[in-house]
């Protein structure tokens, strides 16, 4: 089993008010590749609710059978478009992939 790790910082010229808004835009696109996208088992996306410097806006946890599985994830064309979607409201993110 892989468990799926990615934090997001949204871009800083976008009020805080209007990301909010953004944030459940992408939440729904990402909560609906679960089925479509077969490899994809589980997801959960949260919004950072405490400010700190270290800290990052969101993030998504997936799990997949296997690294075969997250690799057709990410190359797949339903998760492809949510990326552009991402990357119209954030401009850094942090990747951590493991087995379970």
């Amino acid at each position: 089993m892989i468990k799926h790790i990615v934090m997001f910082r949204f871009k800083p010229e976008i009020p805080r008010e209007l990301n909010i808004e953004n944030f459940r835009e992408i939440r729904a696109a990402l909560e609906a590749l679960v089925g479509p996208i077969e490899s994809l088992l589980s997801m959960e996306v949260g919004l950072n609710f405490k400010d700190s410097e270290r800290a990052m806006d969101w993030v998504l946890t997936a799990h997949f059978e296997s690294e075969e599985a997250l690799a057709n994830y990410q190359n797949h064309p339903l998760h492809l478009s949510v990326v552009s979607l991402i990357n119209e409201y954030c401009f850094d993110a942090k990747v951590v992939d493991y087995h379970l």
